[in-house]
């Protein structure tokens, strides 16, 4: 009988484990959180209130929405490594997350082969969701050739003949470079490229480069560095008065993860992509704004949209779908659409793009702080190529 009554305590005690697992929606997050602080504390933040405010809702169908995090050391065997272990041992019902455009790639191929949806947050390359895409992945974030559209009429109206390039040499930094030089030909056939300049990233020479782009006496510079590259590459351009007189049209540079460190030294005029949350006046992102400042008494920077924004999507998704099978998620996020603090965005069936957008504007210094000014909200929808061109790049199933 003591055997009887164990054996159905055990039961019962499996049963109710197995229950209390239903009840949670676990997401495998994996990212660069040592290699990118700047942008992945941020980041991580607004993931916080997200699942926060998900969950003070109800969850998802009554289910909790739990965000499991695990930091890819900036490397693919790491990352591969790490989306093993979250879905064999810690058994999360999907993947998300990543920075790092090589990892992303390699996190979408395991998710691929594995058959486990993957929502990928922050990386830009266009591979993801074209040459490399697959049935299994979506990407949140707008994509090298959409930050790139969003300048090229800003770079075109400067009629400027003589342009010099410098990037970080992985696959984000070469492609934004390649769709830059393709986009100008195409609008200005006389465009002249006189140097370019790859860097290894996060180990930049600033002051070999600014000699470099000097010494080619360019018009103007398309320049694609970010974080602390930027920082010292800025620096050692002012110092070598590299900047005067020549116009520079830079991806990312507006984002407070990489403006907010370059302080007085910012660089006025430039054209940039960011996130001007100090000059942002609509209600969705007003909301977002005194949320975040009350939970962590501090603005948010762009890591914080797109950590926070990701996770609306996958709320989104998953309350659409009301399944946590990877089939059921992939139909559900195609053509899915949501209000985010930067208004209502769609992921495109076509080739699982997001049409989040980014402002657009110049830099200056107020207080000693740089900011955006002049700025503009550019939809992601309005810089995406047709379909007809993304069936051409991208493997149709």
């Amino acid at each position: 009988m003591r055997c009887l009554a164990w054996a159905s305590a055990f039961l019962l005690s499996v049963c109710s484990l197995g229950l209390q697992a239903k009840e949670v929606i676990k997401v495998g997050e994996i990212n660069s959180y040592k290699t990118i602080p700047a942008f992945l504390e941020p980041y991580k933040k607004g993931i916080e209130l997200a699942v926060e405010e998900v969950n003070a809702k109800g969850g998802i169908h009554g289910k909790t929405l739990e965000v499991i995090m695990r930091d890819d050391g900036g490397t693919q065997s790491n990352a591969i490594r790490e989306a093993q272990t979250l879905v064999q041992r810690d058994k999360v019902d999907l993947l998300a997350g990543s920075f790092l455009s090589h990892i992303a790639l390699a996190i979408a191929d395991f998710a691929d082969k594995k058959n486990v949806f993957f929502l990928a947050g922050e990386p830009l390359t266009d591979k993801i969701t074209w040459e490399k895409g697959n049935e299994r992945t979506f990407r949140l974030r707008d994509s090298t050739y959409m930050k790139v559209a969003m300048l090229i009429d800003d770079a075109v109206a400067l009629n400027k003949k003589r342009w010099a390039l410098v990037y970080p040499n992985y696959e984000y930094g070469q492609s934004a470079a390649e769709t830059f030089k393709k986009m100008m030909k195409e609008r200005q056939p006389d465009i002249e490229f006189v140097t370019e300049q790859a860097t290894p990233f996060n180990k930049i020479d600033a002051g070999s480069t600014v000699q470099a782009l000097a010494d080619a006496k360019p018009e103007a510079i398309f320049n694609v560095l970010f974080s602390t590259d930027l920082t010292k590459f800025v620096r050692a351009g002012n110092t070598r008065q590299l900047f005067k007189d020549v116009e520079v049209v830079s991806l990312l540079t507006g984002e407070p993860e990489y403006l907010d460190p370059l302080g007085e030294d910012t660089p006025k005029g430039w054209i940039v992509t960011g996130y001007p949350w100090y000059a942002i006046d609509t209600p969705e992102h007003n909301a977002f704004l005194k949320a975040y400042q009350d939970k962590f008494n501090d603005y948010p920077r762009l890591g914080s949209i797109v950590g926070y924004m990701m996770v609306q999507s996958l709320a989104a998704g998953l309350e659409k779908a009301n399944s946590t099978k990877t089939e059921d998620l992939v139909n559900a996020f195609k053509g899915l659409e949501h209000m985010s603090p930067l208004g209502a965005i769609q992921y495109r069936a076509i080739d699982h793009q997001s049409t989040m957008g980014a402002y657009v504007g110049r830099l200056d210094v107020k207080d000693g702080k740089g900011v955006m000014v002049d700025i503009r909200y550019v939809n992601g929808a309005d810089v995406q190529p047709s379909d007809e061109e993304v069936r051409r790049l991208r493997p149709q199933p």
